[in-house]
């Protein structure tokens, strides 16, 4: 069923909207630092202490090229001390385009009668999960339109025919979700289903325009989103994924709206999201928006390391969107997962030949095609380690536990170990002889910059086990 926001009072849904704009645009426009005061808040973010809404609007004002590039450096220096040199890869799998929406932005908006709907069946869902994990994927998102088809039973039977899929030495062991808000009952039916991640984005954090490009559908109601994901914190989903899609309205409101957000969660419920998310819009001519708030290439590498200095321990991923060129830019400043041989278009994944793609199926247009053995090989050769890791969801380092371990920065000394043998399974069973030969080079690479690690020795066994034909290791 589609719930109707309109019929949940403020009690109901737990949690007041907490997006102020007059508290926002004080902060953007009268929080103002010299470069002493700059360089002060870069040192505080690199002790890994959460900057507050004051001192990221004064990073957000700083426009001497100069601080520019300490702000970035800043934060290149902070994702190397937090997260290490791994890259978490994944890819976004479309289960259903049908939705009673009307978002501007979205190809799959409820007024565009032009385009042919699919939901996939589960003979076809199973198809595109052995697709993806032939190609090395064993981590997906899951995403659907806003449709009564859509309910939380149909989302939780999804997760588990992807989950129930084995092929070969494959399998998706991690599958996040990107859906509708649902109400408390309906979050805790499709957290049983044993999901990781539950992705709601508020699209913008400034609710006129969120009523502009919100003009039909359940998703026009601004405070009835906004509170989704406290909702999923009460059906027990403690790990949340938030985003905005910068583009809709004034870049600086979007980044302190997306850390008002996190400073919501932690005050709430003592943790903070797991993930944040900064699409772009991009090829925007056909999109009835006002065009006035496009980010541009270098506003957007700002952005990211101000985000990235904002909230030190928290995921930010990347997607492909954005071409290869900026992708590989701003891996630089904060982003640790990206997602790899995306193909947007439902039942895409086990075509033949990607070059077969319809392009009015698909909700955006991507600007990054490289396959994932592409993107892999290039992070191998940059001395990046991309990681296929879900050690954290099995030993239950979620929710407040894996801030106890990210918070003091130890993401660094358990994920390295854990994302050197995914990338030893991906090279034994999927990579071609060439990324072979270079992973393994890296892999002996890191293994000797984890010399003094109490953990080394066991993980040249564990290695040795996965070339033996052992599968899924994990510290």
């Amino acid at each position: 069923m589609i719930y109707h926001p309109e019929n949940y009072s403020i009690k109901d849904q737990r949690m007041k909207p907490f997006i102020d704009p007059d508290e926002i645009w004080n902060f953007i426009n009268y929080s103002k630092g010299d470069k002493h005061r700059v360089r002060e808040i870069i040192k505080a973010s690199l002790d890994k202490k959460r900057l507050s809404l004051e001192e990221t609007a004064i990073l957000l004002n700083a426009e001497e090229p100069d601080l520019i590039e300490e702000i970035k450096e800043g934060a290149r220096t902070l994702k190397e001390k937090v997260y290490g040199e791994r890259i978490v890869l994944f890819a976004p799998l479309y289960v259903g385009d049908l939705c009673i929406n009307n978002c501007q932005y979205c190809g799959f908006r409820a007024e565009n009668k032009g385009m042919k709907r699919i939901t996939l069946s589960k003979e076809e869902l199973i198809n595109e999960s052995t697709a993806l994990i032939d190609q090395g994927h064993k981590r997906l998102i899951l995403v659907y339109g806003e449709h009564p088809k859509y309910s939380a039973e149909f989302i939780a039977e999804t997760v588990n025919i992807v989950y129930g899929v084995k092929h070969d030495n494959g399998e998706i062991r991690r599958v996040n979700i990107n859906a509708a808000p649902f109400d408390i009952n309906g979050f805790r039916t499709i957290k049983d289903s044993g999901i990781g991640t539950f992705q709601i984005f508020q699209e913008t954090y400034h609710e006129p325009t969120y009523a502009k490009v919100h003009l039909g559908g359940v998703k026009r109601n601004y405070d009835w989103r906004l509170t989704a994901l406290d909702r999923a914190q009460e059906a027990g989903i403690d790990d949340v994924g938030i985003g905005a899609l910068f583009g809709l309205y004034d870049w600086r409101f979007e980044v302190l709206g997306l850390v008002r957000h996190v400073n919501h969660f932690e005050a709430v419920y003592k943790v903070g999201p797991h993930t944040i998310s900064f699409p772009r819009i991009q090829n925007a001519l056909s999109l009835n928006i006002d065009k006035a708030h496009l980010v541009k290439d270098d506003e957007f590498v700002r952005l990211v390391s101000v985000l990235r200095l904002a909230v030190p321990y928290t995921g930010m991923i990347l997607t492909a969107r954005e071409p290869k060129e900026i992708r590989d830019q701003v891996l630089r400043f904060g982003v640790s997962q990206i997602d790899g041989g995306t193909n947007l278009e439902l039942g895409g994944y086990s075509k033949a030949k990607k070059d077969t793609q319809d392009l009015t199926m698909k909700q955006f247009q991507i600007n990054d095609n490289r396959s994932l053995n592409e993107i892999m090989d290039e992070l191998i050769k940059t001395g990046y380690i991309p990681s296929f890791c879900t050690a954290c969801y099995r030993l239950g380092r979620t929710g407040e536990h894996f801030m106890e371990f990210s918070v003091p920065g130890f993401i660094k000394r358990f994920c390295s170990p854990n994302a050197l043998l995914t990338l030893a399974e991906y090279l034994e069973d999927y990579a071609p002889q060439d990324t072979k030969e270079k992973g393994y080079k890296l892999i002996d690479e890191k293994i000797a910059d984890l010399s003094n690690h109490q953990n080394v020795e066991k993980l040249r066994e564990k290695v040795n086990l996965v070339k033996d034909g052992k599968r899924d290791l994990y510290f």
